[in-house]
């Protein structure tokens, strides 16, 4: 994922699906630790739903 896309996808999440900044931060501290697609990161410690997990790969496929 490039940095252009990167703050695309962290727009969206802020913008559409409401996911607060400090949530975004712990993920991206997470996936330094522990790389891995910060999609799955949010949805492991449970700040996304499922739903809105299925969104943010929904919204990815369609970018």
């Amino acid at each position: 994922m490039t940095p252009k896309s990167y703050s695309k996808l962290i727009r969206f999440l802020q913008e559409e699906l409401a996911i607060s900044p400090s949530s975004i931060q712990v993920a991206l501290k997470r996936s330094e630790q522990d790389p891995g697609p910060l999609p799955m990161i949010l949805w492991q410690y449970g700040l996304v739903t499922l739903e809105q997990l299925e969104q943010i790969y929904d919204w990815l496929e369609a970018a």
